[in-house]
């Protein structure tokens, strides 16, 4: 008989939400992409290039003009002085990259420290490379980490912890007393870091993305990880990178050989000429999106669902105590069937399920579509 290795696991919440959106046509706003295509301009450069004949294999490593853009922006937004070719590494999507960095860290019997809500593929890379992942749950409404917890957490098989900043899916973002605590914890027990920061340039109301690559110190010691779907909205073409000092992105490229060796070779080009010719793309991030959040928020002042806050990604949290006694479970099955509107239960992000009635939906809509839900939530 076959013996699974993940065999607690079966289809995604996502991909279940999103058939069942599907099934009763109802708005989706449960799985986090897009409903607007990625930038002219690198559409353009993505067809030109596979025109061109530029249709074979990078450097396992990343088009080296990718990379300097990518060290380049880091130094733009964070000061960080960044070796592109050794340092940096382009991968298929964040996801990749995210794998890739806890099998390069983690070993038999290692423990790493997990917070949940989490991005449900920590854990299985965690097991998958033999260790446990301790999960420490962050409550609402503040989803704010309590590092006295954290500290107590740690013991001698401890190996890392993972960070998600700006946090998917509660929107909260890391505070300057967060990162201290992180880098005196990591300092005190030789511990390492992967940051997850896939939403850097998406945070809110003046609130400044935190990156480990501003930490000279704490970046000593982490893998950092983005990507380019969030960024320019084009989650499909699965493109992220690493950025890591070289002793560990050495280690990390080892593996990422095996994994994927190169990723799309015409659209690394065609982001560089986006980095390069568009560079503002990025800045304007915040602002996009910081108005599509507040369309979805003050179209929901008047519902029966408390609105908490979200300091960036493209995600809003909404409390449902008032409305149902229902599980978030059971409620998002609810939601979809019988209003309309596909959302996603925040206890799946736990590993013990969280009792809180909170669910996620994703406002990276036209502003038509936050509108039109925001109507049918309003009725509930």
């Amino acid at each position: 008989m076959f013996e699974s290795k993940l065999p607690n696991l079966g289809t995604s919440i996502f991909s279940q939400m999103t058939a069942l959106a599907n099934q009763f046509t109802a708005i989706n706003l449960s799985q986090g992409f897009p409903e607007f295509d990625a930038p002219e301009l690198l559409k353009k450069q993505l067809n030109h290039y596979v025109l061109e004949g530029v249709n074979q294999y990078s450097p396992s490593s990343g088009v080296p003009r990718l990379q300097q853009q990518i060290a380049q922006l880091a130094k733009r937004k964070y000061a960080a002085e960044i070796d592109a070719m050794q340092q940096v590494t382009v991968t298929s999507g964040a996801t990749e990259a995210l794998f890739v960095a806890i099998q390069a860290l983690v070993r038999d019997g290692d423990e790493v420290i997990v917070f949940d809500p989490a991005y449900d593929s920590y854990q299985p890379a965690i097991e998958l490379a033999g260790g446990k992942s301790v999960n420490i749950a962050l409550q609402a409404p503040s989803y704010a980490i309590d590092w006295q917890l954290v500290a107590s957490a740690i013991n001698n098989n401890t190996r890392a912890i993972i960070i998600n900043t700006p946090h998917n899916p509660s929107g909260k973002t890391l505070k300057q007393h967060d990162i201290n605590a992180l880098k005196a914890l990591v300092a005190e027990h030789d511990l390492y870091v992967i940051s997850d920061e896939v939403y850097e340039h998406i945070t809110f109301d003046d609130n400044p993305h935190l990156s480990v690559l501003s930490d000279e110190v704490l970046f000593a010691r982490s893998f950092v990880i983005s990507s380019f779907g969030k960024t320019f909205h084009s989650t499909g073409w699965k493109m992220g990178y690493c950025i890591a000092p070289a002793a560990l992105a050495v280690e990390f490229r080892k593996i990422h050989q095996y994994v994927t060796f190169s990723s799309f070779t015409p659209v690394q080009h065609a982001l560089a000429d986006m980095l390069e010719q568009q560079g503002e793309h990025v800045d304007e991030l915040s602002e996009f999106y910081q108005q599509k959040r507040d369309v979805l928020s003050n179209a929901l002042k008047d519902s029966r669902f408390t609105v908490l806050p979200s300091e960036g990604t493209y995600f809003l949290l909404l409390d449902y105590s008032d409305i149902s006694n229902l599980s978030d479970i059971e409620f998002c099955h609810w939601l979809v069937e019988q209003a309309g509107v596909a959302a996603i239960p925040l206890s799946v992000f736990y590993q013990q399920p969280s009792s809180d009635k909170v669910i996620r939906l994703c406002f990276a809509k036209n502003e038509a579509t936050l509108l039109q839900a925001a109507e049918i939530l309003c009725q509930l």
